[in-house]
């Protein structure tokens, strides 16, 4: 007897079909059996749930895999990132963190590469020009009064970021690059350790302090490389005029990082900052699950650095070579300066830059860092020059470093003009 509340299932091979529960299956003697109603609703959602998880699975592969198939289909040159090295030597922190640096001297290092290759990262077409004049000026005037150009990079992107920078300025500066603390070849971070924007200023300041005892220096620095440079600022804003004789701002922020979006709707960023301290945290606790997760990421990380580090169609090789990077950053090291960024306000060093020849550079599609940020700090800073790249991502000077290159080259020439001027009156 079939109780009230209960469904039929029909238990024969050929299924569960429009004819076949009832009469006809009665009477053919099929064994039916009576299951509760409500495990039949569950079962039914079940089913949906499986059904929906299925599709978004097959949705997802199909649209990272296409994401993925694109980039492979651009036009890829192949450059050989990484390969640009320098005199390697270690820098003391105040604290004794040991900072991993390399200089760069075309009057006596031996480079691993000798980059002249045209196209994407080949030189800007006034480099040829520019430096015919600027090897007799150094020839006439001593290799001291050329500036020394020094990189600071940003969050999770070690020195090598700055590739096609060192490619441009080869032989004809002195350069120094360097890994802050946390990164690249610089030691990690210590538990105990004090971490702000404040010491990564101090921690420029001993990189200049010993790799530039003398000379001009011109600062570059991008994303936290540019906060590092307001810290440097604040603390020490006596260098600027002096040592200091330019300084290039790029896609960086003074402050407000509490009001970053990060591409997400409104809603969903609130969300973001409310909860990102405590799931950073339980990450770090869970470190060493979280990092096999990482390097196995495969195309869904690739795709995620395409859209968050571009703007543009970028070639695969540069957009896996911007994952290495990243995934090179241990996550607790990423946990740390999370909260580092909160609280990071620097507005009031921004008239320090107004000393010396300077140039704010912007993303005009910067997910992270976005586009009006830096046109405040091009406000606070009235005699900068200020340069939007379209089409440009975070990375923008992987993603164009024509464009960047040349906006550097100019802000050089600017502070070559200004010594210049400044050895001529004297």
């Amino acid at each position: 007897m079939i109780r009230k509340g209960e469904l039929l299932v029909d238990d024969s091979a050929s299924g569960v079909g429009a004819s076949g529960v009832g009469a006809s299956g009665a009477a053919k003697g099929v064994a039916q059996r009576a299951i509760p109603r409500s495990a039949g609703i569950v079962g039914a959602a079940l089913g949906v749930v499986a059904a929906g998880t299925a599709v978004g699975i097959a949705v997802e592969r199909y649209t990272i895999g296409r994401a993925v198939r694109r980039m492979a289909q651009i036009h890829d040159p192949g450059e050989a990132y990484g390969t640009l090295r320098g005199a390697p030597q270690t820098v003391m922190a105040a604290d004794g963190v040991e900072l991993y640096v390399e200089v760069d001297d075309p009057f006596g290092w031996p480079r691993s590469v000798d980059w002249r290759r045209a196209g994407r990262g080949g030189r800007s077409p006034a480099a040829g020009a520019a430096r015919g004049s600027r090897d007799a000026r150094s020839t006439a005037g001593g290799r001291e009064q050329r500036p020394t150009l020094l990189f600071t990079h940003g969050f999770c992107l070690p020195q090598d970021c700055w590739h096609y920078q060192r490619a441009e300025f080869s032989g004809e500066y002195r350069m120094v690059f360097w890994d802050q603390r946390g990164h690249g070849r610089s030691d990690r971070l210590r538990p105990d350790g004090e971490l702000s924007i404040d010491v990564l200023g101090e921690d420029l300041y001993a990189v200049i302090e010993a790799t530039c005892p003398t000379g001009p220096i011109i600062l570059f620095g991008h994303s936290m490389g540019g906060m590092t440079m307001m810290a440097l600022a604040a603390a020490h804003p006596e260098l600027f005029g002096d040592r200091v004789a330019g300084a290039a701002l790029m896609s960086t922020s003074a402050g407000e990082f509490k009001q970053l979006e990060f591409g997400l709707p409104h809603a969903a960023a609130k969300v973001f900052h409310r909860t990102a301290p405590g799931l950073f945290e339980l990450l770090t606790r869970q470190r060493a699950l979280v990092e096999r997760g990482r390097r196995v990421g495969g195309d869904l990380g690739l795709v995620l650095t395409r859209r968050y580090a571009f703007g543009s169609d970028a070639p695969e090789s540069a957009v896996r070579f911007v994952q290495e990077l990243i995934e090179s950053t241990p996550i607790d090291v990423i946990a740390r300066y999370f909260t580092v960024f909160r609280e990071h306000d620097k507005a009031e060093a921004l008239p320090v830059f107004d000393r010396v020849p300077s140039l704010v550079l912007a993303a005009d599609k910067d997910l992270m860092l976005p586009l009006a940020h830096s046109r405040a700090l091009a406000d606070a800073i009235p005699s900068a020059e200020f340069v939007t790249v379209k089409d440009a991502g975070h990375v923008v000077m992987l993603e164009h470093p024509h464009e960047v290159n040349t906006a550097l080259r100019r802000l050089v020439d600017r502070v070559e003009a200004r010594l210049d001027e400044s050895s001529n009156a004297s």
